[in-house]
């Protein structure tokens, strides 16, 4: 063992090591608050001031993690927040959790990365373990990163040390959050490996090491494809069942009692999120890079993509009940978050759904207690909405009611009392009613089949 690593290690196991966290959203504040509260002390980076002004004050903008905790962390002197990537010559490790979104045309950007990275090189020094969370295509840590830490002569495995783990962050989820999921860890070479392991496994509570970084790249894009193409594979089911006059919902859970060898997935308006409509499209983008077309991942994306259109179609069929057309309708979207109980709407198919009524002609609102407003820029109406008050004794002033994002918040018995018509893509009204149309099953009682929409 060399004496840097020797030094690194025992930093790490007395705490005595200074790490840092670049990246301060959903990812990376949750990370540096385990950090400091394993015994740390941690200093998060953003180029967004008002994160950094937030965690200097003391207060969380994460759902997940509490304004008390971070208030005692910083009181505590173990947590701070700053732009100035010249900490890094202070610090003993640095995680990376920037974004990865995909371009126009559909492969990986990597410029959050790419300057994240390089503001780290202005600034490394002997001893310093790098390590990168950011989901991101396999073979962009040793092809990418390592080449621009290196670029002034230290070398990865010997003067400093890489290491690539992969986020796994739920928001919302109230059972499993970063300090009890496994860490999966990766190392540019066996020591990297051991001093990303350690650091972690002080935070931590199960740490899976695995045999390189390209391995642990792949492990993130393998779980979210796997939940990319189930959900596509129930996506075609439920529109399926809509054909058959069969309900999809009843299906999945009885399929569902079976206590091996099925794994429930539940149909939806379409994907949501920056991992799961993003992660198979970075695998897929390798992966043609390596000469294999990988059809049965784009086949599943070309069904996830096709549902906020699927939606728009029910929405026709609902209206077409009541002899009225998209067209002059007046339609309230519950939910424009990707999923129930959080802000979070990047991808939402909200803004897809929403976008598509626009077009075709609706007068389209939306009511959503965690997203107060949906700015022009993230829509296709380019105009900037905020969410209405809606609630009991407000429903029956729309021709349409539709449940994108299923909130617990929502009072769905004064829906049912009130609204004219409702589609319901997520099952959140559990009950049959004349006027409820559900996302892959039969036409509420009373509807014929054959009626077509406008």
């Amino acid at each position: 063992m060399s004496a840097l690593v020797a030094s690194l290690l025992e930093k790490i196991e007395t705490r005595r090591a200074r790490t840092g966290v670049v990246g301060l959203g959903y990812v990376g504040l949750p990370l540096a608050v385990e950090l400091a509260n394993a015994g740390f002390h941690t200093t998060g980076i953003d180029l967004d001031a008002r994160k950094v002004q937030a965690v200097t004050q003391g207060e969380s903008y994460i759902p997940d993690v509490a304004t008390a905790h971070v208030r005692a962390l910083r009181d505590a002197g173990k947590l701070d927040a700053t732009s100035d990537f010249s900490v890094v010559r202070d610090l003993d490790t640095i995680n990376i959790c920037v974004p990865t979104p995909l371009r126009k045309t559909k492969d990986p950007d990597m410029s959050y990365v790419v300057s994240a990275v390089e503001a780290i090189a202005e600034h490394l020094h002997p001893g310093l373990l790098v390590v990168l969370e950011s989901t991101t295509y396999p073979g962009t840590t040793d092809e990418l990163v390592q080449p621009l830490l290196e670029a002034k002569g230290l070398k990865a495995g010997i003067d400093f040390f890489l290491a690539f783990s992969p986020e796994r962050v739920d928001p919302g989820n109230p059972t499993f959050q970063t300090h009890n999921v496994p860490k999966v860890v990766g190392g540019v070479t066996p020591d990297c490996l051991r001093l990303a392991s350690a650091l972690y496994g002080t935070a931590i509570t199960s740490i899976v090491p695995v045999s390189s970084t390209r391995v642990a790249e792949m492990v993130k894009l393998l779980e979210n494809t796997f939940r990319a193409v189930n959900i596509g594979l129930v996506n075609e089911l439920a529109l399926m069942c809509d054909r058959m006059n069969i309900n999809v919902w009843e299906v999945v859970a009885a399929a569902g009692t079976k206590p091996f060898g099925f794994m429930a997935f539940y149909p939806g308006p379409g994907l949501g999120g920056h991992c799961i409509p993003i992660d198979p499209l970075y695998l897929s983008w390798k992966a043609k890079q390596s000469g294999f077309d990988p059809r049965f991942i784009e086949l599943a994306g070309h069904i996830n993509g096709a549902m906020p259109h699927y939606v728009v179609e029910k929405v026709a069929e609902a209206l077409n009940t009541k002899r009225k057309s998209i067209n002059g309708s007046n339609i309230l979207l519950a939910g424009v978050a990707y999923k129930r109980d959080i802000d979070d709407m990047r991808e939402s198919p909200a803004l897809d759904v929403m976008g598509l009524l626009h077009a075709r002609g609706a007068v389209v609102s939306y009511v959503d207690p965690y997203v107060p407003e949906v700015h022009g820029a993230h829509w296709s109406g380019k105009t900037d909405v905020k969410s209405v008050e809606a609630g009991p004794g407000s429903f029956g002033r729309y021709d349409c009611i539709v449940i994108i994002t299923d909130h617990a918040a929502f009072d769905y018995e004064a829906m049912v009392a009130e609204a004219d018509l409702i589609v319901d893509t997520r099952n959140a009204i559990p009950t049959s009613a004349p006027h409820v149309f559900k996302l892959g099953a039969p036409r509420p009682e009373g509807q014929p089949r054959d009626m077509a929409a406008v």
